[in-house]
C-alpha cells in the first residue's frame, strides 16, 4: 500500500496542487488565476460555422475564441435545442461512420457544451456534447443512457457490487463510479446521486434563462476540484498553507466524506509550503530532459509540436555479463518511471517509447505486459500499441490541458525552441562570406560589429580568418564587439 500525500498551496495569484506516492512526486498542477482552466464549465454555445471538409464545427461559448466540436462528439446534440435543455431524454446514439456533421448541427443552432480541453495559442477550447458531471463517487451522464465502473478498481466482486447500485438508478441518463467509490456503501452513493441529478435540474433551468452565448455551470474551483479528485481514502494526510483555503475544504469534507476531515492539516510556518516539502525541487528535474534511473541507466524526453519521444538509455548501467538480461532490467526499471513522468508532466497525445533492443521476444512481450499494466495505474486514459520489433512503443495520453512544461515555462527566446544555436566556427565562417561579398563593391576598410564571444574566438583559436581577409585579400577589419547582439548576430559596414 503506497503512502500518499497531497499538498495544496493557495495564494492570491495561483492554487498549486501536489501528490507525493512514497515520498516521489507523481502529479503537479498550477492555476494561475488569470489563466484558469475552463475544462468541465458547460456553456450554452451558439455554432457559428459548420465544416463538412473537416466534419467540425466552431461554437462561440462567449471565450473570445469559438470552440471546435468534432462530429464524433456532437452525436448526442438534438435537433431540437429543447429536447436536450427541457425535454425527455432522447435515447444515445453514437454517431456511425455516415453521420456527418451538417446533419447533426446547423449554423446559429444553439446547444449544451462542455469543455473538455483548454484552449491553447491560437486554437479555441474543444468542446463535447456529451455531458458529464463528476461528483465524489459518481459521474452522472445526463444525456448517455450507460453505466460503468472505473478500470482502476480492479476486484471483480466489487466491481458487480457497485454496478448493481448504479443499474437501480431510475435517473435518465447514465452513471459511473469514481476510483473514490470503491468500498464506499449504498447511502453515501444515494446521496451523490441525488446531488448530481439536482445539479442537473439547475443546469437545464440556467440554460433556459440564458441567452447563447452563456456560461450555465462553472465547475468547482481548483481547489475543491483536487480534494474531491485527488483526496481518496488512500492518501494520508492533506497539507494546506491558506487558513481560508483550509476552513473551506473542511466545510467541504464534513458534508461530503467526513472521515477525511482529520487528515487534513494547516501548514503554519511562514516557508513556502511546496518548497518545505521537497515539492519545488522536484519540479525543476521534470522541467529537465534527462531523468536518471537508480541503476545508472537514464531516459531522455522530448516534447514536440506533434509527438512526445522517450528514449532509453544504459547511461551507466553495466549490468551482468549477459546483455539481454542487462536490457530486459533497464527497460523494465524505465517503464515505472516512465509512466511517472507521463502524469508529473502532464504529457499528452502521441508518445513514442524507444526502448533498448531486446532480440528475445519474450522479453518483448514482458516488457510491453508491464507497460501495459503499470499504465491501468495511471489515472488518464490511454491507448497502447503492439511494440515494434526495433523496440517502439507507441501510444495516446488524453490530454485536457498544457504539459508542466508548457505551463511553467516558456519558448526561448535565444534560441527560439530549437535548444540549440550555430557554433561559433559556424558564425565565424558566415561573417567570411558576407565581408568578402561586402568587398566586392571595392571597400578596403570594413568594420564588423559582434558578440565579444565571436569575437575572442575569431582573434584566437580562429584567426586563420582574419589573417587570410588580411594578407590575401587586402582588407582591414576592424572589430567592434557589442554584448547586447544574439551571439548569432553579426553587422558588416564600410
Amino acid at each position: 500500500m503506497s503512502e500518499t500525500s497531497l499538498y495544496l498551496s493557495v495564494n492570491p495569484f495561483e492554487t498549486r496542487i501536489a501528490l507525493r506516492e512514497n515520498a516521489r512526486l507523481v502529479a503537479y498542477t498550477t492555476e494561475r488565476h488569470r489563466s484558469s482552466s475552463v475544462v468541465g464549465n458547460l456553456y450554452k454555445g451558439r455554432v457559428t460555422r459548420v465544416l463538412p471538409g473537416m466534419q467540425a464545427a466552431f461554437v462561440d461559448i462567449g471565450l473570445g475564441r469559438d470552440g471546435f466540436l468534432y462530429v464524433r462528439e456532437a452525436g448526442a446534440v438534438a435537433e431540437d435545442y429543447n429536447e436536450i435543455f427541457l425535454g425527455e431524454q432522447a435515447a444515445f446514439s453514437p454517431p456511425s461512420g455516415d453521420q456527418a456533421i451538417d446533419d447533426l448541427l446547423r449554423l446559429g443552432q444553439e446547444i449544451l457544451v462542455s469543455v473538455v480541453k483548454d484552449g491553447l495559442g491560437t486554437k479555441g477550447a474543444r468542446l463535447s456534447s456529451y455531458i458529464s458531471l463528476p461528483g465524489r463517487y459518481l459521474v452522472y451522464l445526463p444525456t448517455v443512457p450507460q453505466v460503468g465502473v472505473s478500470r482502476r478498481i480492479m476486484a471483480e466482486e466489487e466491481r458487480l457490487r457497485l454496478r448493481a447500485i448504479i443499474e437501480g438508478f431510475q435517473d435518465p441518463g447514465g452513471w459511473i463510479v469514481r476510483t473514490a467509490g470503491e468500498g464506499v456503501d449504498p447511502a453515501r452513493l444515494e446521496a451523490d446521486r441525488a446531488e448530481l441529478v439536482a445539479l442537473w435540474q439547475k443546469i437545464r433551468e440556467a440554460a433556459d434563462r440564458s441567452r447563447a452565448p452563456a456560461l450555465v455551470h462553472r465547475e468547482l474551483s481548483p481547489l475543491l476540484r483536487a480534494v474531491r479528485d485527488l483526496f481518496t481514502e488512500g492518501v494520508r494526510e492533506c497539507w494546506i498553507d491558506d487558513v481560508e483555503a483550509f476552513q473551506e475544504v473542511l466545510e467541504f469534507l464534513e458534508q461530503r466524506s467526513p472521515a477525511l476531515v482529520p487528515r487534513v492539516k494547516l501548514f503554519r510556518r511562514s516557508a513556502d509550503l511546496m518548497a518545505a516539502f521537497g515539492v519545488d525541487a522536484e519540479l525543476e528535474k521534470a522541467l529537465r530532459p534527462k531523468v536518471w534511473l537508480k541503476s545508472g541507466a537514464y531516459l531522455v524526453i522530448n516534447q514536440t509540436e506533434a509527438l512526445v519521444a522517450i528514449d532509453v538509455n544504459t547511461g551507466r548501467y553495466v549490468g551482468s555479463s549477459n546483455l539481454e538480461d542487462t536490457v530486459l532490467k533497464i527497460n523494465l526499471e524505465a517503464i515505472r518511471e516512465i509512466v511517472r513522468q507521463l502524469r508529473l508532466r502532464d504529457l499528452g497525445g502521441i508518445i513514442v517509447i524507444d526502448f533498448i533492443d531486446m532480440e528475445d521476444r519474450d522479453n518483448r512481450r514482458t516488457v510491453y505486459e508491464a507497460l501495459a499494466e503499470e499504465l491501468r495505474k495511471d489515472p488518464a486514459r490511454s491507448q497502447l500499441l503492439p511494440m515494434s520489433d526495433i523496440g517502439l512503443v507507441q501510444l495516446t495520453r488524453k490530454r485536457t490541458r498544457p504539459s508542466l512544461d508548457r505551463t511553467l515555462s516558456r519558448e526561448c527566446p535565444y534560441c527560439h525552441g530549437t535548444g540549440r544555436i550555430k557554433s561559433l566556427q559556424t558564425v565565424c565562417l558566415e561573417i567570411r562570406r558576407e565581408i568578402l561579398a561586402v568587398a566586392e563593391a571595392g571597400a578596403r576598410q570594413l568594420t564588423l560589429t559582434l558578440h565579444p564571444e565571436i569575437s575572442h574566438y575569431l582573434q584566437g583559436s580562429f584567426r586563420d580568418i582574419l589573417r587570410e581577409l588580411e594578407e590575401i585579400h587586402g582588407l582591414e577589419i576592424i572589430l567592434r564587439e557589442n554584448p547586447l547582439f544574439h551571439q548569432e548576430q553579426f553587422e558588416v559596414a564600410e
